[in-house]
Parts: structure tokens; C-alpha cells; sequence
């Protein structure tokens, strides 16, 4: 991350290991980026859906996504990077990661930085810019206290898993469920 503490536009691929090979500019999300972020989730949320019944996005999903955007925009312990494209897709919102700082109560370290959701337009995939986007929360939530970070995601989302898997992560915890 930049002095400014926004992160840098890579517009190609360099000596840096973790810039994308497709240009993008990431920077923290705004306000006026809600109403663009919102289509983003809620594609995530109903790609989550596919793995799993539990999973079921409710009607009011979009109204939902608003609210929770704002609130983590507004709180300190929330990281939201927007991914926008440039040429064509100059200003327009591509990606985003949304992730939050957590205690750890009986752990060492204390501060746990968790990757609540990554996702990125399918023309933006393939081309390191989700690894960049890794990279980039994982700086954001080291400079917020995290001593360690975490990614939460569908346990049936094998592509998720690689991804994670091929960048050092491996599970810690398992979250069992059933319907009542």
C-alpha cells in the first residue's frame, strides 16, 4: 500500500510477484461505490448458492447488501477494496474484497484479519489480479492489527480452495450444518 494508504494501480505485470497481468486499480471502496459493489455480491452470494441449499440468497438480498456495505464502510475494523478496470473499463467497478479484523480471544496472535468475500468479473480472472487483490487485504489487515489472516468461503468451493491452497493457506476450523 501506498504512504496514502491507498493501493497502487499496477498497469502490467512487473517484478513484483503479485502484480496482475491485466491491468486494474485498487483502491479503498467509497461511499458512491455501494451501488456498484451490490451487483458484485450478490453475484458472489448466488455463486455461493450453487454449492450449497443452505446457502439460498433471501429475496431481499439486494436491500440487505446496501445495508451491510455501508455499515462496513463506516466501521474501522472493515477493509473494502474496490478493483476498477482501465481502458474500457476505466472508473467502472470489476472486483472488490471485503474482509474485517477479529479478536481472537484464546489465541496467539490476538487479531485475526478474515477475507469475507473476493470476487472479480470473469474477464478480470486468470490474470493474477485476484492474487493482487489477496496481497493488497492481507497488507490492509496487517496495518489494522492482524497477525494472521483467513478466508472464509463455501467448503464445496474446490476453485476457492486451490486458490487459497496455492497461496500458503490450509484450513484451521470447520463449520458443520444441518436445516432445522
Amino acid at each position: 500500500m501506498s504512504a496514502s494508504n491507498e493501493p497502487a494501480a499496477h498497469p502490467s505485470a512487473s517484478a513484483s510477484p503479485e502484480a496482475p497481468t491485466m491491468p486494474i486499480h485498487l483502491r479503498p471502496a467509497r461511499e458512491a461505490d455501494i451501488a456498484a459493489l451490490v451487483p458484485l455480491l450478490l453475484r458472489l452470494k448466488r455463486l455461493n448458492e450453487e454449492f450449497d441449499p443452505l446457502l439460498k440468497v433471501r429475496d431481499d438480498a439486494d436491500a440487505q447488501a446496501r445495508t451491510l456495505l455501508a455499515a462496513n464502510l463506516a466501521d474501522a475494523k472493515y477493509v473494502v477494496l474496490a478493483a476498477e478496470g482501465v481502458g474500457a473499463d476505466k472508473d467502472k467497478v470489476v472486483g472488490f474484497v471485503r474482509a474485517v479484523v477479529r479478536e481472537r480471544p484464546f489465541y496467539v496472535p490476538e487479531q485475526e484479519g478474515v477475507i469475507l468475500d473476493i470476487y472479480l468479473l470473469p474477464l478480470y480472472r486468470r490474470h493474477r489480479v485476484g492474487e493482487y487483490l489477496l496481497h493488497e487485504v492481507s497488507a490492509a489487515l496487517k496495518a489494522k492489527g492482524a497477525g494472521v489472516v483467513t478466508a472464509e468461503f463455501p467448503a464445496q468451493n474446490e476453485i476457492a480452495g486451490r486458490f487459497y491452497a496455492k497461496r500458503g493457506f490450509r484450513p484451521i476450523t470447520a463449520i458443520h450444518a444441518r436445516s432445522l
